[in-house]
């Protein structure tokens, strides 16, 4: 299998499969094409959480505002799992979360390591689409190759995990009652997605978010429609929320903005 994720939108995709399909018989799965444009970091949150759902993958991510400049292309492996990507952050944080889960799920193994690569590559055809001219190659031939012998292919050179750009996500403080966190990502509902883990409302019914009292439910339909709700998504973050409408419009919040959650127990 290799999945494919990008911010391109259309038809740009359809060259990198296109690109791959000359070179491997992979099984090809979209994740996502709608990634947010330009942002790394929201793009390494999605990442993280919808790749490590995947049998062993070769996956190939490109969200690339510095494509054309000195920013290297890397291969980053994980056990049986493969993350091609520009070196801006994306492959990071799901190295992590894949390392993580493959712990969790064998337990007689101590947890596998995180190796990085750089992808070598001759002048690109294009200096604005490198996902068709050097990643899409680079991710066929290791799938071609198999991810265990990624070490033996002459257009990647092993490099320090360190030397690679990270993303790490905000931390969230708690002083008094308050914690304070920030928007992380704002989905395609325009459910406002928050760094808050959702064990801190554990047991609490209501928050005031930004000053304003909201329920805190388990589902959606606990309130009326239009109504504001905070709950805890899938991905097991805090997000502020409307039933049947878009949280981001009612809260006003946007990506990175600051959110105030203070809990009355």
């Amino acid at each position: 299998m290799l999945t494919l994720a990008s911010d391109f939108g259309s038809p740009y995709p359809a060259a990198m499969k296109g690109v791959i399909c000359s070179r491997t018989d992979a099984q090809l799965v979209d994740i996502a094409h709608d990634l947010p444009r330009q942002n790394p970091r929201a793009a390494a949150f999605w990442l993280r959480e919808t790749i490590p759902w995947f049998p062993p993958a070769v996956h190939l991510a490109v969200v690339d505002p510095g494509v054309g400049t000195d920013r290297r292309a890397v291969a980053v492996r994980v056990s049986d799992h493969a993350i091609i990507a520009p070196d801006n952050g994306l492959a990071r944080p799901v190295a992590r979360r894949l390392r993580e889960t493959t712990a969790a799920t064998d337990t007689a193994t101590a947890e596998p390591a995180i190796e990085a690569f750089e992808i070598i590559t001759d002048d690109p055809a294009s200096s604005t689409f490198h996902g068709r001219d050097v990643f899409a190659p680079a991710a066929a031939d290791i799938h071609a190759t198999g991810v265990d012998a990624m070490a033996d292919l002459g257009r990647l050179s092993r490099i320090d995990l360190d030397s690679c750009v990270d993303i790490e996500f905000p931390t969230p403080t708690v002083a008094d009652g308050t914690i304070h966190g920030e928007v992380l990502v704002v989905d395609d509902f325009g459910n406002v997605i928050t760094n808050v883990p959702g064990e801190e409302l554990a047991g609490v019914e209501t928050v005031e978010v930004d000053g304003a009292s909201v329920p805190v439910v388990e589902t959606f339909d606990r309130v009326d429609r239009g109504e504001k709700l905070v709950t805890v998504g899938s991905h097991g973050y805090v997000e502020c929320d409307v039933n049947h409408g878009r949280g981001e419009e009612i809260f006003g919040l946007a990506v990175g903005d600051d959110v105030r959650l203070s809990i009355d127990r």
